[in-house]
């Protein structure tokens, strides 16, 4: 099972897609896309934020051109209607490259960012309540869509209600590598070509992790190895941390490090000599006992990807692998705010985290 609350990211999502928004567009809700731009022989692709499946009423529009040197439409379509275009005449995506594109909800308007770049603000034309769907169609082929409250403020452990008891949206693992057309991801093979960094947290009866600042998006092919990244404001119930990556085909293991100072309050370690998931916590330069029961087969694998999802609850750290809640892993170190540091590391190529 996997965790529940807030909505969880779509995975690898088929295009043309269209997607629910749980609860509707809110004052704060960043949406963020990850993707790639296709060498297609079609010109354009368009991301639509819209009332029901049926696409008679929009709110907005985003409708990148690659036609007369680059531009980016976007407009309002109401009863059918569309009303004046608004046009950009720049192009922040490139053929062929990956990209992240966010649209946070303000009081006012749409703020768009491509790949950590203002790009363009978006007046309101209608209320932004009313569209609870997100659609997405042409020339692209998406990693994930994920939505994040940017007002949400960290919660007291008495009033944290995230829970393991629904599916992510991943759809069905396929196994071996053989290339997939356009779309067609598998869930455990992402992209290695998109680097991205988010501060997260959740909100009451929230699944998915919230950013407290907008993401910082870096354009490295792969992130190095060893990864160290800061947790502001350290670990508190209902934090989430996620990393993602492909596994070196000749992997003896790799590490996932959750520190407090010179400690390790969590130590993650698939070993594939062992076919093991060891965990541990090492204080003072002494490791305590190992763990290394797993209801289920060793989730990891030589040459393909992961996705790992932990989410900090005052008992226990959650995990999740691939969307599937894999154990619990019971505090050592129980003052969570000096846990405030990651690191990853070992036979891998590092691909996304969310610190």
């Amino acid at each position: 099972m996997a965790f529940s609350g807030a909505q969880a990211p779509y995975m690898n999502p088929m295009v043309p897609f269209t997607g629910m928004i749980q609860g509707g567009l809110q004052d704060g809700l960043q949406i963020t896309i990850n993707g790639t731009v296709l060498m297609s022989s079609g010109s354009r692709f368009t991301v639509n934020l819209q009332t029901g499946h049926r696409d008679n009423d929009i709110a907005f529009h985003f409708n990148p051109r690659f036609e007369e040197g680059g531009y980016v439409v976007c407009n309002t379509k109401q009863n059918g209607i569309w009303g004046p275009e608004e046009r950009k005449m720049q192009m922040p995506f490139q053929r062929g490259h990956p990209f992240e594109l966010s649209f946070l909800v303000q009081s006012s308007q749409f703020q768009v960012t491509v790949n950590g770049r203002l790009f363009v603000q978006y007046t309101h034309r209608v209320p932004f309540h009313r569209v609870d769907t997100i659609s997405v169609t042409g020339i692209v082929q998406l990693s994930y869509i994920s939505f994040q409250n940017t007002h949400a403020a960290p919660i007291q452990p008495t009033f944290s209600t995230v829970q393991f008891s629904q599916p992510a949206c991943f759809p069905p693992r396929h196994k071996g590598r053989k290339p997939k057309p356009p779309g067609r991801w598998p869930a455990n093979s992402a992209p290695i070509t998109q680097t991205v960094i988010h501060t997260v947290q959740s909100t009451p009866g929230q699944m998915f992790p919230n950013p407290m600042i907008p993401p910082m998006a870096y354009p490295n092919p792969v992130l190095p190895i060893p990864f160290f990244a800061s947790i502001p404001g350290g670990l508190y119930p209902s934090k989430s941390i996620m990393v993602s990556g492909t596994i070196l085909p000749s992997a003896q293991s790799f590490y996932i490090n959750l520190r407090s100072g010179s400690d390790i309050a969590f130590h993650l370690n698939p070993r594939f000599k062992e076919n093991a998931v060891v965990r541990n916590t090492q204080i003072g330069s002494s490791w305590g006992p190992e763990e290394r029961g797993l209801p289920r087969k060793m989730p990891f694998s030589r040459g393909q990807s992961f996705l790992v999802w932990i989410l900090c609850e005052s008992h226990c750290f959650k995990v999740a692998v691939d969307g599937q809640h894999l154990f619990e892993y019971y505090h050592r170190l129980k003052h969570l705010p000096t846990i405030n540091s990651l690191e990853v590391g070992g036979d891998i190529q590092l691909t996304h985290v969310q610190p």
